[in-house]
């Protein structure tokens, strides 16, 4: 194995804890006894990554190992590789070493370890590997100018967590990986061809369409998106059947009594502003809702997450109540469009931006037919708002929730969309963001405390 290595990848150890890690440990010993544990716990980490053990706790790594190999020597240089049972390497080949560490990997215990020196320890070792993952660290290393790897870039591979310094060392190592591997995988389930459908739809990029493929899992599922749906069909269920009335319900006497319909008569009832989405006008905007909330939210949620789709969809149902309640005073306001556009318009947004590199089939005529449907919803929506068809009892739901929606998907949701496995909190255009949200969100509390009495609102009375 080769001793050095014109690169050199710097190993070290983070602290705190993050993608994994804990804080090392100080002992009594030297310098030298600190650094040479750090460089057997370096490379046990990088044995229990090669053995496929991805998903191991960090205390795991940094016990397998922790004493250096010696093929072949008596002794361990200095006191650095005392202190630990030998523990042989798992899946070790019948004739193999059993260890996979040895002094001359760190000979002057830096922590520090050639790019070279580890490609040849990654090759000389018979274990099952995943390919792909192979190439993802092999790319990562190429990618630096320097030729230098951090340890937390690595605890965040193994871990399944990524950086923007690891995606910018990805993009830079392209040219090392196969491209268009995944539409060229045989074999697959009905489910895993779906896992490829969705990263193909989603995702911008094909490094992180590979990497959305091998670490997807079924736990947990996107239940929030197929929650909401569920629950708003159940409820117009209800409506429908109790009211005798499926298209245009809002014109019935009785439907504006609900406790979930949003009205500016109730505003001091708090949950109205949310627990509106559940309610929808007739038939052709409840389908209209749960086909975009199931075709786009449903993938969305399989690949950022639920917490994030969940937070842009409430943020979006949100943003538009309190906007109607400023600019449209007299109106109520039903159905999950807010949420539907904020979703929707995130998306069209996110694939507008990443055109050449999205490879979702026909999204040129797809594009023209979403904003074709997009903006005939919002047509009707006007219409009923100024142009009632049926004698009404009082102002017909208003139409600035899709409107709302529509810019918080822009501004947030592609935030997030743009953010795939990358740490929101340290983007400082995400704080600036949710200021500007927080800051809309209290102007408009203090608009519905004061401003209706002050500026003489003549709402309806609440049914």
């Amino acid at each position: 194995m080769a001793q050095g290595a014109p690169g050199r990848a710097r190993w070290m150890p983070a602290a705190g804890g993050k993608g994994g890690g804990r804080r090392r440990r100080r002992g009594g010993g030297g310098g030298e006894e600190e650094a040479g544990a750090r460089a057997a716990r370096v490379f046990s980490l990088v044995a229990s990554w090669l053995a496929g053990c991805w998903r191991r706790e960090i205390t795991e790594w940094e016990s397998v190992g922790c004493a250096a190999g010696r093929r072949g020597h008596g002794t361990a240089r200095g006191t650095a590789w005392h202190g630990a049972p030998h523990r042989a390497r798992p899946g070790a080949a019948a004739g193999g070493r059993d260890s996979v560490t040895e002094p001359g990997l760190d000979p002057e215990n830096t922590g520090f370890i050639g790019v070279e020196t580890f490609a040849s320890l990654v090759h000389s070792h018979e274990l099952p590997l995943d390919p792909a993952k192979l190439d993802m660290l092999v790319a990562l290393a190429q990618g630096n100018d320097e030729g230098q790897v951090c340890y937390q870039e690595l605890v965040d591979l193994i871990s399944s967590k990524r950086s923007s310094s690891f995606k910018r060392a990805i993009a830079n190592g392209q040219r090392a990986l196969p491209r268009d591997v995944l539409l060229d995988e045989t074999g697959l389930g009905i489910y895993k061809r779906f896992v490829r459908y969705v990263a193909y739809e989603i995702l911008p990029c094909e490094m992180d369409r590979r990497w959305y493929f091998y670490q997807h899992r079924t736990c947990p599922p996107p239940v929030f998106m197929a929650a909401v749906t569920l629950t708003q069909i159940i409820v117009f269920l209800c409506y429908g059947a109790r009211l005798n009335k499926w298209v245009l319900q809002t014109y019935h006497p009785e439907y504006m009594k609900s406790p979930l319909v949003y009205h500016p008569g109730h505003r001091a009832r708090a949950w109205r502003f949310l627990t509106y989405m559940f309610m929808h006008v007739g038939l052709e905007q409840l389908g209209f809702n749960a086909l975009l909330q199931l075709m786009i939210g449903v993938p969305l949620e399989m690949v950022h997450g639920i917490l994030r789709i969940s937070f842009l969809y409430l943020a979006g149902v949100l943003a538009g109540s309190l906007t109607v309640s400023i600019t449209d005073m007299r109106a109520p306001l039903v159905g999950g469009s807010g949420g539907v556009y904020a979703l929707c318009s995130a998306h069209l947004a996110n694939v507008v931006m990443n055109w050449a590199g999205m490879r979702c089939p026909y999204k040129l005529l797809r594009m023209v037919l979403a904003l074709v449907c997009m903006s005939s919803e919002v047509g009707r929506a006007v219409w009923l708002r100024f142009s009632p068809p049926l004698p009404a009892s009082g102002p017909q739901p208003s139409f600035m929730a899709h409107l709302a929606g529509a810019i918080v998907g822009i501004s947030m949701g592609l935030t997030i969309l743009r953010s795939y496995e990358e740490s929101l909190q340290d983007q400082c255009g995400w704080w600036v963001l949710l200021l500007s949200y927080g800051t809309f969100l209290l102007f408009a509390v203090f608009w519905n405390i004061f401003a209706y009495d002050l500026l003489g609102a003549q709402i309806p009375p609440p049914p």
